[in-house]
């Protein structure tokens, strides 16, 4: 009933009541001993929607979920390699809310805001505040991809794009739709898998008529994200013609075992989206407790490829600094 009353609520509602309380949230889950091994970050502080919380196991300290969201002491740990840039984005945004990273596209950050704050985010120290399009920079954002006729595709971004109201939002699909060379814009969002009434009628039938092809990634880590709800407003949105694709991070203790993984390519594939990355975690500082060496990650591989039909087999990458693309991990040197 509870879950019930939560997915009632609009997605705005839903949003503005996002748990924001160590307290709380342990109270929810009935892990009040837990509060004297949690952290209290001064920065990135705990943010998680109730329709997530409630996919959660109560009295499960273990739970998939709540490890990535729940801040952790190993946090406050400085390991040498993980840093607060690690992929130099602070040195690829030639205009104030652009990011030119891959010769074909371009990436814009709507906004810093977003609904749930993941502890492993490789963004979680980047400055918004001087990274954000406005109004007196949106001129020179479209002269920017109108000077690269290489550029055929925009990705929205954050933070999260879907947080951003749909007024905000359909203001710059007006804009990047009135640019002819484009042919794709995406979406990367983790909002649909926590709340999925942000998935609601008025941005669907606006994306269905977009002139270019839209693409949504999904951000999710693990099966149990995936309930009826969320697995229904997926298919409405594979319904109205988007792409749907997702991309996971290989978290440690979240989803490093092959069956967990497979479990995950098939629940996505059930609510219509199709596994597109499963990313080595970036080196961020604050994250170094979730990441799996890379012969793990090989090794796991190893094992999706043998389980499941290759449509189902995510690509297993790594984002460097400076790349023209997302490194293919070698799982044959790793064999």
């Amino acid at each position: 009933m509870i879950n019930h009353l939560i997915t009632q609520k609009n997605w705005q509602t839903q949003l503005s009541e996002a748990i924001t309380s160590i307290d709380e949230l342990l109270e929810i889950l009935n892990l009040q001993s837990l509060k004297a091994q949690i952290y209290l970050p001064t920065h990135f502080e705990l943010r998680v929607p109730r329709a997530f919380v409630a996919k959660m196991g109560v009295g499960d300290a273990n739970d998939p979920l709540l490890q990535q969201v729940l801040p952790n002491q190993m946090e406050q740990v400085s390991v040498s390699g993980y840093i607060t840039d690690p992929l130099a984005e602070n040195t690829q945004n030639p205009i104030k809310g652009l990011l030119h990273k891959y010769e074909s596209r371009v990436l814009l950050t709507l906004t810093g805001a977003c609904a749930i704050h993941c502890r492993y985010c490789f963004r979680q120290h980047f400055d918004y505040s001087a990274n954000m399009p406005t109004s007196s920079t949106e001129a020179d954002i479209i002269n920017y991809i109108s000077a690269h006729p290489e550029i055929n595709e925009v990705i929205l971004s954050g933070g999260d794009p879907l947080s951003v109201t749909n007024r905000r939002l359909f203001a710059w699909l007006d804009i990047l739709e009135a640019l002819p060379q484009l042919t794709t814009i995406r979406l990367h969002t983790r909002l649909p898998i926590v709340i999925p009434a942000r998935l609601d009628n008025e941005l669907l039938e606006r994306l269905a008529q977009s002139r270019c092809q839209i693409v949504m990634v999904v951000h999710c880590n693990h099966a149990n994200e995936i309930d009826e709800l969320t697995a229904i407003a997926l298919q409405r949105a594979r319904a109205a013609g988007l792409t749907l694709l997702n991309q996971t991070v290989l978290l440690a203790g979240v989803n490093d075992s092959a069956s967990v993984q497979v479990a995950l390519s098939q629940r996505l594939f059930s609510a219509g989206v199709l596994p597109y990355y499963l990313h080595v975690l970036d080196k961020v500082a604050g994250a170094a407790h979730f990441d799996c060496d890379e012969r793990s990650a090989c090794d796991l591989y190893w094992l999706l490829l043998a389980a499941l039909p290759g449509y189902l087999v995510p690509r297993l990458v790594r984002e460097l600094p400076n790349r023209p693309f997302k490194v293919p991990v070698d799982i044959y040197k790793q064999a």
